[in-house]
């Protein structure tokens, strides 16, 4: 299953790379929530429109080695970081995972000086739940990370976003993220990413 998920992860790597590095400015600070073993940040410090001297720190509930970059554990509550210390943070469908999704958001907007960017998925269209949950299913079973299975429509993100302390900037939905047949399947309006920008301390 995971040399399945290895060329359509690839290409999604590649497309929100391209998005979020140019959001990153020159000796910028990003804060990658939920960073795995650090491949999106890294491939969004390689980028050519993120800023050269930029710099990348990770979050994640164990530090497991060998990531590209700075890594701090992470078991939930306040995030170690003073206010406004990153210029970027992003999440990356992480949020349908966490239990307090609004508690998180709020640590994302404090400790931003700039925009939050969240990508994730969007329960829109046809058999959005089933098809969803298939892929979110596929996607973590060989890691052994628990699924809730809970998604937002596009007015639920909006209100989750008001509530974790932020506005809309941009949104991009539906959009296009994998191989042709994967993308008819699990793309589209399935996937969401919102650009956000902190309204804490305005």
């Amino acid at each position: 299953m995971r040399a399945l998920h290895a060329p359509i992860y690839a290409k999604r790597q590649r497309i929100l790379a391209e998005i979020i590095a140019q959001y990153v400015p020159a000796e910028g600070r990003l804060l990658d929530v939920g960073c795995g073993v650090g491949t999106l940040a890294g491939a969004v410090l390689g980028h050519p429109r993120c800023g050269r001297a930029a710099r990348a720190t990770g979050l994640e509930s164990a530090v497991r080695g060998g990531e590209p970059f700075e890594v701090v554990a992470y078991s939930g509550g306040k995030f170690p970081f003073a206010d406004k210390t990153f210029d970027v943070v992003m999440i990356a469908d992480v949020l349908h995972h966490e239990l307090h999704e609004n508690q998180l958001l709020r640590e994302c907007a404090r400790v931003s000086r700039s925009v939050v960017i969240v990508k994730d998925h969007a329960r829109e269209g046809f058999a959005a739940q089933w098809r969803i949950s298939l892929m979110d299913w596929a996607a973590n079973r060989p890691y052994g990370i628990p699924c809730l299975y809970r998604y937002h429509s596009l007015s639920e993100w909006r209100e989750l976003v008001r509530a974790g302390g932020l506005e809309l900037v941009s949104e991009i939905h539906p959009m296009t993220l994998y191989p042709i047949f994967w993308q008819q399947l699990f793309g589209g309006r399935l996937q969401y990413l919102a650009v956000l920008r902190p309204t804490q301390g305005k």
